[in-house]
């Protein structure tokens, strides 16, 4: 099973934003050397708790600094986009890193209605995502009526990221599908995977492929490692409740604030579901999840407060899954 990372460039409370995306450049770094297999980092436009709102730019960045590991978008949210300005932006990185770039797509409207003005889109965006995508594919494969600039050397990998409807959609269309969120936790989600591989459609050569994307952190001992996951569910809950997903705060300052029963409740059960743990445990967890869903690929998307933790996380998880 393979093991990749996807780092959404989470910001700290009392840091600069600037200071997020010099760690996700740095965490890429750490991951090449550990030997992962990909580096993806998101799309998020206008969150307090996120600095990475232009992912072409920022895999710019992390493939100036790395040589082998494989660069990618966890995803573009194609809805926001024209094909062609994405097509051409993956095409640039292609050129400058051959070899090495992934384009992962999302449908995903899931912003604000002020964002959304500012981006010039409505809900209904999301309805031409079949057309868009193979407008889009043809873009990259040379087949469009216009060259796009640099013009493609080999094929550009494309992903879904994809929940139920999607799921069927990455079959129709032959592409490999990642998956996430509370989907994971459907007793429906081995049935929808079966059907996935049964009803793949290979296009120009692909072959069915899962991706399963959850939050891995692993320590010393499972207590340390739920810590570790607190922040982040924290934020999970406060977002629920106030509409804003806001910046890390510290294990210690989470402990010390108000909250509501309600809010508790959803901390817990983010910590729930949250892969967290010593070696042994994420390992128990992991093997479960290969014979439940039978993943190719394991995406980590993990964060908190401790960006030393983390690597060491990220190291721990390395070495065991290898």
């Amino acid at each position: 099973m393979k093991l990749s990372l996807l780092d959404r460039s989470r910001t700290r409370v009392g840091a600069p934003d600037a200071d997020a995306l010099e760690a996700t450049v740095a965490r890429a770094k750490h991951a090449e050397q550990a030997g992962y297999e990909r580096y993806w980092v998101a799309e998020h436009h206008a969150v307090p708790g996120i600095a990475s709102g232009a992912p072409a730019v920022l895999l710019a960045a992390i493939g100036a600094q790395t040589s082998r590991i494989r660069i990618g978008s966890g995803g573009v949210m194609l809805p926001l986009h024209q094909p062609l300005v994405v097509a051409e932006q993956f095409l640039v990185l292609e050129a400058l890193f051959p070899g090495r770039v992934d384009l992962g797509l999302g449908r995903s409207l899931g912003f604000t209605a002020p964002v959304r003005r500012a981006l010039r889109r409505e809900l209904d965006a999301a309805e031409s995502f079949d057309a868009d995508l193979a407008e889009l594919r043809g873009y990259l494969e040379g087949t469009a009526d216009i060259t796009v600039r640099p013009a493609a050397r080999r094929p550009l990998p494309l992903h879904l990221l994809a929940t139920g409807r999607g799921i069927d959609t990455a079959a129709r269309l032959g592409l490999p599908v990642v998956v996430g969120g509370p989907v994971l936790d459907s007793d429906e989600l081995p049935d929808l995977l079966g059907r996935y591989r049964r009803d793949f459609r290979p296009h120009r050569g692909s072959t069915a492929w899962v991706t399963i994307s959850l939050d891995i952190l692993v320590a010393d001992d499972d207590a340390t490692a739920r810590e570790l996951a607190l922040p982040e569910a924290w934020a999970m809950a406060l977002s629920r409740q106030t509409g804003e997903f806001p910046p890390l705060e510290p294990v210690a300052a989470v402990h010390g604030a108000p909250s509501s029963a309600q809010v508790r409740r959803r901390v817990e059960a983010s910590l729930d579901r949250a892969v967290a743990g010593s070696p042994t445990t994420v390992r128990r967890r992991l093997e479960r999840l290969a014979e439940r869903t039978g993943a190719d690929e394991v995406l980590s998307s993990a964060s908190t407060y401790d960006r030393d933790a983390v690597l060491a996380s990220d190291r721990s998880l390395r070495e065991l899954v290898a």
